[in-house]
């Protein structure tokens, strides 16, 4: 394997040459397909090349939407990029049975946003909770110039707390910041916010008198906020009549029974929760990349809520009361709609405006309906048909794909697959026995 310095530095084409050369030798075909996937209109290839580095080529994910979903009393259809075959075809049916039971129902609970300015302190607990108490305000006045803007919007700095940590680690104390970002993703106001903060801890403890006597003064470690937003919620369900679930009442009753122990499972089971809530991702993700923002972040917040009992447990929960079958999903999402990559990818545009061109509450709302109809789906599928029928028929078209299956093997296998188990093996044996 090769060394090489400088490479930031290379044009794209002798980033690609040498990567071909040094790591894709056996792969004649490497550059042609790299460069397949470029896109024909420069001005919009060269907007793709300058989202990250060292960019070398465009890596695609199918951009489907799930229409008919009624969420607070009228239609949208849901933008989602995902590459897993069933997760759409999922969403729409839960949608559509809901629709015809009232819909989903949503409500935003807060839209607080957390940072930390973590920093040591080994001198008197006490002079340091003065300090604080003296120049609290010094922070917000110190912080003007970068919330001004924000602050026109409706948003800003809500509260700084000074919290020690000193128990857990020897000499550990934090500033605990909260904000307000209104439609912004807010991470780069709150980290600039946060390193003014750090800024001025210190250079006003240079000043108070206490610390000079001591001679111990706070030091800042780092500045960042936090992507665990326990207090940024937002809640979705779903409620109908126990008898409007099945056929007849017995079967209703059957599927209420079973479907309750399955969400009580997933609460109690780490090794269930951890796929059940995956699930749940399946349809947050997807639509959190449609509309351009930090999946990444999402991912990492929603799990450790999930685990904020000490246990990690099911995002859903569900209960029958006066015949009422009741079923929704709480979740910490902090999201924008202008900034990044909103108002620059021209499908980020195009999929905030198939939803309205919402405010980043109504972004919220439509992120956690997808996950609880992505879970409805399939927790359903699980208690009934079993998840396997419906996933390998929806995936009967990649394995076509990976054989290069031509028109007729295709429709041939889709009807030959209606009354057989779709298996990778099964697909092999039928287009060997049709090829031959």
């Amino acid at each position: 394997m090769a060394k090489i310095s400088g490479f930031s530095k290379l044009t794209k084409n002798e980033k690609i040459s040498w990567i071909a050369e040094n790591y894709l030798s056996d792969h004649p075909q490497a550059i042609e397909i790299i460069k397949q996937y470029w896109n024909a209109d420069d001005k919009l290839q060269k907007l793709h090349d300058e989202f990250t580095e060292n960019t070398i080529s465009n890596y695609y994910l199918p951009l489907g939407v799930a229409p008919n979903f009624k969420i607070d009393g009228k239609f949208h259809v849901i933008p989602m990029a995902i590459e897993e075959s069933s997760v759409i075809a999922a969403a729409s049916k839960a949608a559509k049975f809901w629709e015809e039971r009232g819909g989903f129902k949503t409500e935003v609970l807060s839209t607080t946003k957390v940072g930390h300015v973590h920093f040591s302190f080994s001198g008197n607990s006490q002079h340091l909770e003065d300090f604080f108490q003296n120049n609290k305000n010094k922070f917000f006045q110190d912080a003007k110039s970068l919330t001004k803007n924000m602050e026109k919007r409706g948003g800003g700095i809500l509260d700084i707390e000074l919290v020690d940590k000193s128990k857990s680690l020897e000499n550990y104390y934090q500033l605990h910041c909260t904000f307000e970002t209104k439609d912004a993703m807010g991470a780069n106001f709150i980290n600039s916010c946060l390193e003014q903060f750090g800024k001025t801890l210190e250079s006003e403890a240079q000043n108070f008198e206490k610390f000079k006597v001591d001679g111990k003064f706070p030091e800042v470690i780092m500045c960042i906020l936090s992507n665990y937003v326990p207090e940024c919620l937002v809640r979705a369900e779903v409620s109908c009549p126990v008898t409007q679930l099945g056929d007849n009442e017995a079967d209703s009753k059957k599927f209420v029974d079973k479907f309750i122990q399955a969400i009580e499972i997933a609460k109690l089971e780490p090794y269930r929760a951890v796929t059940h809530n995956k699930g749940i991702m399946n349809g947050v993700d997807a639509v959190v990349l449609a509309t351009g923002n930090d999946f990444r972040a999402v991912e990492a917040g929603v799990h450790a809520y999930a685990a904020r009992s000490g246990q990690y447990r099911s995002l859903t929960d569900v209960k029958v009361e006066n015949g009422e079958f009741k079923f929704w999903i709480e979740l910490p999402l902090a999201l924008g709609t202008i900034g990044g990559l909103t108002s620059l990818h021209p499908l980020v545009k195009l999929s905030l405006a198939m939803l309205g061109k919402p405010s980043a509450k109504d972004l919220m709302r439509f992120v956690a309906v997808a996950g609880l109809a992505q879970n409805f789906a399939a927790v359903n599928s699980l208690v009934t048909t079993g998840i396997q029928k419906g996933h390998m028929k929806m995936h009967l078209m990649n394995i076509l794909n990976q054989f290069e299956a031509n028109a007729d093997e295709r429709s041939e296998a889709v009807e030959y697959f209606k009354t057989h188990t779709v298996s990778h093996s099964e697909v092999i044996n039928l287009l060997e026995k049709i090829r031959s």
